[in-house]
């Protein structure tokens, strides 16, 4: 089954060393959450760490924050890097049994238009207990987005044709995080279990796999109640 772990949010100029260090704390979180070498019949996460390229085979990316920095140095010496898109990253990591993770991010930047990002796509046998809520909470930790999601594909298409939802607006799936600014506005008879977290946000456990009628019930009650209304264009912040 393949899900997707998701952050956006808006523009925060940060230097490569800052990043560096977010994307070192991303690693080893996921590295604490997920399955490694060792597990039962060589399940889990058991290949090194690769940065993939826009053309050409990928490169092993050792998980240490000098190398990271090395790697988004290099990203911004391309001629068709701008310090307003941000500094996008890409890797991934193979394993065994059906597992498979790749990380996207896009962030230091300040754009006007695109938002920021930090995407894990997981890939992971049906019947693999995978703690999607704490992927979420330690993405919305490192990375202080302005909304996250748990999601897959049957979710999106629910959320899109039943929903009205449009790619790029805020959005929950089955785990959804919402900034300070957002969580205010989480009408009190939402069906979901919330957690606060460090700084004010709030993560909503909304539904098990598979339940996507209540996840379109509590997008449509987040956007009646304004939790999920888009950032201004163009924008001037990194959260509502």
């Amino acid at each position: 089954m393949r899900r997707v772990v998701r952050g956006f949010w808006g523009p925060r100029p940060e230097s490569a060393e800052a990043l560096a260090g977010r994307w070192k704390h991303t690693l080893d979180q996921l590295t604490a959450l997920l399955p490694e070498a060792g597990s039962p019949a060589g399940a889990g996460l058991t290949g090194p760490w690769r940065q993939v390229h826009a053309s050409g085979p990928g490169t092993e990316l050792p998980a240490d924050e000098a190398a990271l920095l090395a790697a988004l140095r290099l990203v911004r010496t391309a001629d068709d890097w701008s310090d307003v898109t941000g500094t996008g990253l890409r890797i991934a990591r193979g394993g065994g049994s059906g597992w498979k993770a790749e990380i996207s991010g896009l962030a230091g930047g300040t754009p006007e238009f695109l938002l920021q990002s930090l995407v894990i796509a997981l890939h992971a046998p049906d019947d693999a207990e995978v703690p999607e809520a704490a992927l979420l909470a330690a993405l919305a930790r490192v990375w202080e987005p302005d909304f996250g999601d748990v999601s897959d594909d049957d979710v999106l298409d629910a959320l899109e044709d039943d929903a009205g939802f449009s790619v790029g607006d805020p959005v929950v799936g089955r785990v959804g995080y919402l900034s300070p600014g957002r969580a205010a506005l989480v009408p009190d008879e939402l069906k979901a279990v919330r957690e606060e977290l460090p700084g004010g946000g709030v993560l909503l456990r909304i539904a098990a796999p598979g339940d996507t009628d209540a996840v379109v019930r509590a997008y449509e009650r987040l956007n009646g109640a304004g939790a999920l209304r888009p950032l201004p264009r163009p924008m001037d912040r990194a959260a509502l």
